[in-house]
């Protein structure tokens, strides 16, 4: 190699070497401002401090690392009595849990039907009903919360003084209806799986719905896990539609969400029960943490296969 030839191999390996030192770097730096705040929330929930009178500090404090630590807050926690309700964090970790399960399976079922029928059937429209799905995905959720508010309030199924149970319900409802919209993503799973094999089952009499349920979803467990987890996550982290459609009274039907912001920021606020706040925090995280470590493969493999171009 001649002497120019060398300068010119050298600047480059040194620009690209520059280049990676300032993107870690940055990315670095990245991380470690989006970690404060988690690390902040996990050390107040475990913060076991005391006053010189012997009261319990449950207030913010100015010290980033506690002095002390412990379990109390999540003790007391779970043992809080919450605008008159008992025990009122496991009951709105229940509500939230039987939410999420229940939309899980209903939008699971409806996003996969759906994808089945953009992917391996032909009719008319088709096309544009998948140009509407895509435009209409491009506005947020949130937009149709007025409209959902007053359909649910006209059947009773929300601001109903008699069931508030009802509201749980179409809460259900406001995130399993318009969950088969969402099914791009396995759509494009489910166009890796060669059409022969639909032809042939249909050659065999097979109706679309065996086809689906006996050939197709056994193929199509990495898609099916990956919309079960998203499925599982909206519900288990949303506040706008729970707080809407619950209503700010119904405490005993709250998701946890709703109830850890209300010991907050609502008219039932109460300051020396941060503490606890982040311990309720800490306790909702560790299901989702727990479902995305154990089923991660899946997850990556459901996500890589369904960015194929549909």
């Amino acid at each position: 190699m001649s002497t120019n030839g060398k300068k010119k191999y050298s600047s480059q390996s040194r620009n690209r070497r520059v280049s990676l030192g300032v993107t870690y770097a940055l990315l670095i730096i990245l991380g470690i401002i989006w970690l404060i705040p988690l690390l902040w929330i996990v050390l107040s929930a475990f913060r076991c401090e005391y006053r010189p009178d012997g009261t319990f500090i449950g207030t913010v404090t100015g010290n980033f690392i506690p002095h002390a630590f412990g379990l109390k807050n999540f003790k007391d926690l779970f043992a809080a009595t919450f605008n008159g309700v008992e025990k009122a964090f496991p009951i709105w970790m229940l509500n939230t849990l039987i939410i999420a399960v229940i939309d899980c399976i209903i939008s699971t079922f409806l996003v996969l039907s759906v994808a089945y029928c953009m992917s391996k059937l032909k009719f008319k429209l088709r096309k544009a009903f998948m140009n509407a799905s895509m435009i209409i995905g491009l506005f947020p959720g949130f937009m149709s919360m007025i409209a959902i508010y007053f359909l649910l309030k006209s059947v009773g199924l929300t601001g109903n003084p008699a069931h508030p149970e009802y509201s749980v319900i179409g809460l259900i409802l406001a995130y399993s209806a318009g969950a088969g919209l969402g099914f791009q993503v396995a759509k494009g799973f489910f166009d890796v799986i060669p059409n022969a094999l639909v032809e042939s089952a249909k050659l065999d009499g097979c109706t679309n719905f065996k086809i689906f349920r006996q050939i197709i979803l056994p193929l199509a467990k990495p898609i099916i896990i990956y919309q079960a987890l998203m499925s599982f996550t909206g519900p288990w982290m949303d506040f706008i539609f729970a707080k809407v459609i619950i209503g700010a009274s119904n405490t005993r039907y709250w998701t946890v969400s709703v109830g850890l912001y209300s010991m907050m920021f609502s008219s039932f606020a109460d300051k020396s029960l941060f503490t606890q706040f982040a311990a309720g925090c800490v306790v909702v995280a560790i299901p989702i943490v727990a479902l995305f470590m154990w089923l991660q493969k899946y997850y990556v493999e459901g996500v890589t296969a369904g960015a194929v171009k549909g």
